[in-house]
């Protein structure tokens, strides 16, 4: 990946609850445009690594750089512009459950954009149609939206400020096969539309070998290895061989591999 311009550089990252050590010396790059991965077994830290990121925790240890810019070390407000580059998809979806979904989208124009209600639900109903989502959706409570409809939501509300970054947790976690694929394929599009860099968190094979560029594994408290897919199956590690190799991975090997040929 040499010669590619990063736009997260994360170097020396350490993480402590109390004795708890859960990061310790992690680097992890982003380069701009690609899709990655970032997998890891149950208690790795790998929502606590995009929170680190994207500083909604300060990492006790070592330097996170976005844009060429310490986060730490910014001001306040210089610091709110860097962050207004990030969108981000939190597990579950995290919308609010008092707005409509067209409200949930408008409220990031309104808060930081400055815009004014009619322009930013104006302007909401556009990211929803980029989330693939109906109009008769937009003026329901997510209560009343199924998991798939929620996630789409969500992520017409990461969409809003135009971010360079696109930061998703678990974002097919819950779907069935069907919405999970289509879920997929609409990252993919979007990447590939709006020029985004996707930072993805999944335990989702199929994603894996779908849709992303590399895959980082979290093991030992640091990134055990990042690279392109065929590259990280291939690593001499109990967990990788069991993830990647095991039933579940041979077939969405296969199933990635035969849509392939099919286009």
């Amino acid at each position: 990946m040499s010669g590619r311009e990063a736009v997260i550089e994360a170097r020396g990252i350490c993480n402590r609850f109390g004795s708890q050590v859960v990061h310790k010396d992690l680097d992890l790059d982003l380069y701009r445009g690609e899709i990655l991965a970032v997998v890891g077994g149950s208690g790795s830290g790998k929502s606590v690594l995009l929170r680190s990121i994207i500083g909604l925790r300060r990492p006790n240890e070592g330097q996170v750089k976005v844009f060429g810019e310490d986060l730490a070390g910014l001001r306040e407000e210089q610091r709110s512009q860097v962050e207004r580059r990030f969108g981000v998809l939190f597990q579950k979806g995290a919308l609010f459950s008092s707005l409509t979904v067209t409200e949930n989208v408008a409220l990031p124009l309104i808060e930081h954009a400055g815009l004014s209600r009619a322009d930013a639900e104006h302007l909401a109903g556009v990211k929803l149609a980029l989330a693939g989502l109906p109009i008769s959706a937009a003026d329901k409570y997510p209560a009343s939206l199924s998991g798939g409809m929620i996630k789409r939501a969500a992520l017409a509300r990461a969409l809003a400020l135009d971010p360079d970054i696109l930061f998703l947790d678990e974002p097919t976690a819950g779907l069935d096969p069907i919405g999970a694929a289509a879920f997929d394929q609409l990252i993919l599009t979007l990447r590939d539309a709006l020029g985004l860099s996707v930072f993805l968190i999944t335990h989702d094979l199929d994603t894996l070998y779908t849709i992303t560029d590399r895959v980082a594994v979290l093991s030992q408290k640091k990134v055990l290895v990042a690279g392109p897919l065929a590259e990280v199956e291939q690593t001499d590690d109990p967990w990788i061989h069991e993830y990647f190799h095991g039933p579940r991975g041979r077939a969405a090997e296969n199933a990635a591999a035969s849509a392939g040929q099919e286009r």
